[in-house]
C-alpha cells in the first residue's frame, strides 16, 4: 500500500479529531490571544501528543492498554471534568490584560512556561477516553476504505505519524489565524474572551461530571 496514501489518510483523521471547537480549543485560543501564537501552538501540541498516543494504541492494536483505559473511563472522566472545571474557573478569574500585547506599560509581562502550557493540555486531552473511541471509529472507517483491515506494524506506524501530523497541522492553522488578530485585540474584547472561554470550559467540566453522576445513578 502507498505510504503517501497512509500518511494522507492519517493526516485527515488527525485534523478531523483535533478540529471540533471544544474546551482545549478554547483554552488554546485564549492563550494565543493573551500570550501570542507560540504559546498557543505549544499548548495545541500538548493535545496533539495525547492524540498521537491514543492513535498508537488503536493503530498498533495495544489491546491490553485499550481495555485498561476503557475500564477506568469513568475515573478518567471525573479527573478530566475536574481539570476542566478548574481551568475554566482559573481562566474566568484571570487578569485579561495579563498578556503579551494586551497590557499597559506598568503591567507585568509574565507568560506561562512552555512546559506548563504543553503539560496542561496534554493532561486534559489524555483524560478524555472518548478520543480513543473516536480514533477507533475513524481508523476502522478509513482503514476499510483504503483496504487496511489488518495493517502491518510499518503501515500502522505511517498511519499514526499521519494522524499526529494532522493534529499538529490543525493547531498550527488555528493559532496562526487567531494570532493574526492578537495585536488588534483591546482590553474590552480580551475581557469578554477571557470570561466567555472560562465560562464555557467550566460548563464542559460540569457537564462531564454530571454525565458520570447520571451514569452512576442509572
Amino acid at each position: 500500500m502507498s505510504t503517501v496514501l497512509l500518511l494522507l489518510s492519517g493526516l485527515a483523521i488527525g485534523f478531523i479529531v483535533a478540529a471540533p471547537i471544544g474546551p482545549i480549543n478554547l483554552i488554546c485560543i485564549r492563550r494565543t490571544l493573551a500570550f501570542g501564537s507560540f504559546i498557543g501552538l505549544v499548548s495545541g501540541f500538548g493535545a496533539a501528543t495525547a492524540d498521537g498516543i491514543f492513535a498508537a494504541i488503536i493503530g498498533f492494536g495495544l489491546t491490553a492498554i485499550r481495555h485498561w483505559i476503557e475500564g477506568y473511563s469513568q475515573l478518567m472522566q471525573i479527573v478530566g471534568g475536574a481539570l476542566l472545571l478548574g481551568f475554566g474557573i482559573h481562566t474566568y478569574l484571570a487578569d485579561p490584560l495579563h498578556g503579551r500585547e494586551i497590557l499597559c506599560a506598568d503591567r507585568p509581562r509574565a507568560k506561562p512556561s512552555l512546559v506548563r502550557s504543553f503539560a496542561s493540555t496534554f493532561a486534559l486531552a489524555l483524560s478524555n477516553p472518548a478520543t480513543l473511541f473516536a480514533f477507533a471509529a475513524l481508523f476502522a472507517g478509513f482503514g476499510g476504505f483504503i483496504g487496511l483491515a489488518a495493517p502491518s506494524l510499518a503501515q500502522a506506524g505511517f498511519f499514526v505519524v499521519g494522524i499526529l501530523c494532522g493534529a499538529a497541522l490543525w493547531w498550527l492553522t488555528m493559532t496562526t489565524v487567531v494570532g493574526a488578530f492578537h495585536a488588534r485585540i483591546n482590553a474590552r474584547v480580551m475581557r469578554v474572551v477571557t470570561h466567555a472561554s472560562g465560562a464555557v470550559v467550566s460548563a464542559f467540566g460540569l457537564g462531564m461530571l454530571a454525565h458520570v453522576l447520571f451514569e452512576q445513578l442509572r
